[in-house]
């Protein structure tokens, strides 16, 4: 039986670089606004302009092609403008999660050697650049403040958004367009950090061009269209944030209005008040709209699509997205972050019960199967690894080759960890993750990480991390923990401890001490064991 595998004409891109994407979207559609934030309005032609201005900026900072360019903040206008800008002046982008913790954060910034830094003065209650300011960061050389005040001067060179923007000036119009010009597709566009079972996260590493092939694939099942007016709520940092939400909205002049905190409340609002089209984001999010107590008070009938995955979703659900949020298009996908964020996706004329129980079908140009542990395909509706192909898989974790042997193998296929089945249609229904890996959220956790980090608390001598099952966020951390002799600790202290140490999605929500972890013969800790305890 051959893989899943639709192999159509490319599509017709309308660029093969993201600095391309940029003057077309002007030309196309230029005074069409493209980002819209509270009083802010910027249109597609002017958002060119101002793009090319953080180039400038960027050249005259001396990032050259190649450079790492990160950006550790929340969605705000400026973000796009501040990643747009670096990949038009030939740079790698570099996101930070804005639930990270410093050294968190600190670790990111140094394994990817980052020459400058975009953030944000303060958000949440945090100044994100202080949580930095004893960290070693030898390769940062400058720090630009998106918006507020920030308590830190660490860095050898520190800039608000517009001194930035105003040293950008020394810089030529010729020499901003030639090194727009002297980037390829097959360049690299940026490096996402993913975490693994090692516990370390690895840079994944994409192209300005299989990003575009992606995301306009994506675009045209889910059918945006200009004039469609965009809530991204998913984080910019994350792939569908960034990909699915500012390049396509720039592939197909859509308006991209960012949302940086989610209340189920204020999106409510925002649908009515803003008139939004397209609303993605996870379960819980359409979960919380549909539960909140004065939804029909609000005017919703501007939306038409969604996409949503991530999590196991309820036949209902569907159904009530359709009846009572008004969407006319629901869609569901599965990608991970060495895929360009994309792998599958339901289609428009798919059933409800499709559309909740798969990710649907292979985007095109690609193969998918679900394979065992010799790489065979199994057969439709037998469990296998899910396995893919094609123009979508990363060009490999950054400086990191053994990583990435172990992950694509020597005829192309990405092993991506997850085990699946595949009916006859090809229709993928994800069924577990052969490592350990759980969502909380919408957000990734890997138990070998936050284990890791878990073991530098004070009174700690072992722990091991599972997902356990919760209605709201689909699965959280429960910590198993065994003590030093002598040592007493209480639940709320590891999880305070915990709040302080790592992002809050990765804080483990349950604690149990044992007198020891139930181990196998070569001392790997037996996970299927916890999770028995854990039911109990």
């Amino acid at each position: 039986m051959s893989p899943t595998s639709n192999q159509p004409p490319q599509p017709d891109l309308p660029a093969r670089t993201i600095p391309q994407l940029v003057d077309w979207a002007a030309q196309r559609f230029g005074p069409a606004v493209f980002l819209e934030e509270d009083d802010t309005r910027i249109s597609f032609d002017a958002f060119a302009r101002q793009a090319r201005q953080v180039a400038g900026a960027l050249l005259a900072h001396g990032v050259q092609p190649g450079d790492r360019v990160a950006l550790w903040a929340p969605n705000i206008v400026e973000w796009v403008l501040a990643a747009i800008g670096a990949q038009c002046a030939g740079a790698v982008l570099v996101t930070l999660n804005t639930r990270y913790k410093g050294s968190e954060a600190a670790y990111i910034l140094r394994q990817s050697r980052a020459k400058l830094l975009f953030s944000i003065g303060n958000f949440l209650d945090s100044d994100y650049p202080a949580l930095l300011r004893d960290e070693s960061l030898p390769d940062l050389a400058t720090l630009v403040i998106l918006r507020g005040e920030s308590g830190a001067r660490w860095a050898p060179k520190t800039l608000s958004w517009e001194q930035f923007i105003e040293e950008g000036q020394r810089t030529s119009a010729r020499d901003i367009e030639t090194r727009m010009a002297s980037l390829d597709g097959n360049a690299i566009s940026d490096i996402l950090f993913t975490s693994g079972t090692t516990g370390n996260p690895k840079g994944v590493m994409t192209s300005h061009e299989q990003n575009l092939r992606a995301f306009t694939y994506f675009s045209d099942i889910v059918g945006l269209c200009a004039g469609d007016r965009y809530l991204v709520i998913n984080p910019f940092f994350h792939s569908f944030g960034y990909k699915a939400g500012i390049l396509a909205c720039l592939l197909k002049g859509v308006t991209l209005l960012p949302h940086a905190v989610f209340n189920a409340g204020d999106i409510l609002a925002r649908i009515a008040r803003d008139r939004i089209s397209v609303l993605p984001g996870p379960p819980t999010l359409f979960q919380s709209l549909l539960a909140h107590p004065d939804l029909d008070q609000y005017d919703i009938s501007s939306l038409k699509r969604a996409t949503t995955g991530a999590a196991a979703i309820p036949v209902e659900m569907i159904r009530q997205m359709k009846s009572r949020l008004g969407f006319e298009t629901v869609i569901t996908a599965y990608g991970l972050t060495e895929s360009c964020g994309l792998v599958s996706m339901c289609r428009r004329e798919d059933s409800a019960e499709i559309i909740a129980t798969t990710s649907g079908r292979a985007i095109p140009g690609i193969e998918l199967r679900c394979a065992d542990p010799q790489g065979n395909e199994v057969p439709r509706g037998e469990a296998g690894e899910i396995v893919v192909r094609g123009f979508n898989v990363m060009q490999g974790y950054f400086e990191n080759d053994a990583a990435t042997r172990d992950t694509i193998d020597s005829d192309g296929w990405l092993h991506t960890g997850d085990i699946g089945v595949m009916d006859e249609q090809g229709n993928l229904r994800i069924t577990d993750r052969l490592k350990d890996m759980f969502i909380t959220g919408g957000f990734n956790c890997y138990p070998a990480e936050i284990e890791k980090i878990m073991a530098g608390m004070s009174g700690v001598a072992m722990c091991a991390v599972i997902g356990v099952p919760e209605a709201r966020m689909g699965e959280v951390a429960m910590a198993f923990v065994v003590l030093k002799p002598g040592f007493t600790l209480s639940e709320t202290e590891v999880i305070g401890w915990c709040r302080e140490h790592m992002a809050n999605f990765k804080v483990p929500r349950h604690v149990r001490f044992v007198s020891a972890l139930p181990l196998n013969a070569s001392g790997k800790v037996l996970k299927t064991e916890l999770k028995k305890l854990a039911s109990n």
